[in-house]
């Protein structure tokens, strides 16, 4: 299976049909003088976002006009465009209109993120509209932005049945092989010496045996590492999850799906850095050696974790590929994981929450999210709350009954692995619960974008 399902495109027609935008606020202006603003205004244009007129013609459709409605429209609903995108016809576009370069781009990366399609299981309706890049675009970035977005999309939608250990193995793979990248897997009972705690998760799913995997690309330039979660399945363990709670554990690697989009987002492009990725994979299963509460585990690194909720075994693999990655130096590590629920009630599902101690790499990871629209937010390594993850028989609780900051206590227990290096964690969700403009219902990238454009700021790329 190949990886992105559908590649996102732009048009090379030399003749394209134009796509007029224009702001709620510049309409009453502009209409006195359209061409077309008898039509127009029979038809109760008020260029509110997202609305569209196609423009008839004695031939035909001869253009398009379409609103990015009023600024505070504009910053409710990101890629609002994406409306109108979607309900033009098939054929070849042109932007006009005069757009701020923030306008241009978001309504570019719309134009390529409402492609998507998932058809893997049912034939779907192909997208039509293509857009010539407009000047100063560009082209191949943007490409790159989307098909890093895809590959996300598509791993994370993937179910489980298709979607396992091996598979997402398989896609790594694949990964590295378009980019002539290194590749390289620790599988099943060859992880006990190095990896006990990837081992004891993903031990019971028989015939999914666990696995890390590693990803190295580029000799030159500062060194980034990127770690993602990859539990392909999540049952919970012996600690179950209701039936409510398992019906969106497909997407519980999406940590590692963004990793992946991510990391094709660099190596597409060229950027002079040496890329370490870095991924555990599992199923969380149940069986009769499935990992116990109250067992006690000791890590790669050396700490003792006792386990008191196998529902919170994503720290447990992030915290041996974590240790792993620490044993050779780094100018940035960086892990996302979807990890806690308590980061869902805290920012919503639209906001990638994360946590880093660098001054610097907050200010270039805000500029990069504003400039890729993808939206996170900081959220404290608390140093108050390291007591609590601290259970006494053991270095490590992998789930405290604080009751209290979830999201802030795991994210201080992957701390514990990191050797105070420089560290940014993510803890995402990966999912749009409803159809968003250029984002439907199903996986979505976070944070992935952001970053990508905060990298120049934190490693002079």
């Amino acid at each position: 299976m190949t990886y992105p399902l559908i590649q996102p495109r732009f048009a090379t027609d030399t003749t394209p049909l134009p796509l007029t935008l224009v702001r709620a606020e510049d309409w009453p202006a502009l209409a006195e003088n359209h061409p077309a603003r008898d039509w127009l205004k029979a038809s109760g244009f008020e260029a509110s976002l997202g609305d569209l007129r196609l423009l008839p013609g004695p031939g035909g459709i001869v253009g398009a006009v379409a609103g990015l409605g009023t600024a505070a429209a504009r910053r409710r609903s990101r890629f609002g465009i994406a409306k109108a995108i979607a309900g033009l016809p098939e054929g070849d576009w042109r932007l006009e209109g005069p757009l701020t370069e923030a306008e241009r781009d978001e309504t570019v990366l719309a134009w390529l993120l409402q492609s998507y399609r998932f058809d893997r299981y049912r034939p779907g309706k192909p997208a039509g509209a293509r857009l010539v890049p407009p000047p100063g675009i560009d082209a191949a970035r943007m490409i790159a932005l989307a098909e890093g977005e895809f590959l996300t999309r598509d791993l994370v939608n993937t179910p489980a049945q298709d979607m396992g250990p091996a598979q997402l193995q398989a896609a790594m793979a694949a990964l590295a092989a378009k980019h002539g990248a290194r590749f390289s897997a620790v599988v099943g009972d060859d992880l006990l010496p190095g990896y006990p705690m990837v081992h004891a998760v993903g031990r019971a799913a028989a015939d999914r045996a666990p696995r890390i995997m590693e990803l190295r690309w580029g000799d030159e330039g500062p060194a980034l590492t990127l770690v993602g979660k990859g539990v392909c399945f999540d049952t919970g363990g012996l600690n179950i999850k209701p039936s409510s709670g398992m019906q969106l554990m497909k997407k519980d690697m999406g940590g590692a799906a963004t990793v992946l989009g991510l990391a094709h987002m660099i190596m597409a492009l060229g950027l002079k850095l040496r890329l370490r990725v870095i991924v555990p994979s599992v199923e969380n299963a149940i069986s009769g050696n499935a990992l116990r509460p109250k067992d006690i585990l000791t890590s790669r690194k050396g700490l003792t974790v006792e386990v008191n909720d196998t529902d919170a075994e994503g720290r447990l693999i992030l915290g041996d590929a974590l240790a792993w990655a620490c044993e050779e130096p780094s100018d940035l590590l960086v892990s996302m994981a979807t990890l806690t629920g308590a980061a869902r009630v805290a920012v919503g599902p639209d906001l990638a929450p994360y946590y880093t101690d660098d001054a610097r790499v907050v200010q270039a990871l805000e500029a990069g999210a504003e400039a890729g629209f993808d939206p996170v937010w900081r959220l404290p390594f608390h140093d108050a709350y390291e007591s609590v993850i601290e259970p006494g028989i053991a270095d490590l609780d992998n789930a405290p009954g604080y009751g209290f900051a979830g999201s802030v206590t795991a994210a201080l227990f992957l701390r514990r692995f990191t050797d105070g290096r420089p560290y940014l964690h993510f803890d995402l969700y990966a999912h749009s619960p409803t159809d968003l403009p250029a984002r439907p219902k199903g996986a979505v990238g976070q944070g992935a974008r952001a970053l990508f454009g905060a990298l120049p700021g934190i490693l002079g790329v």
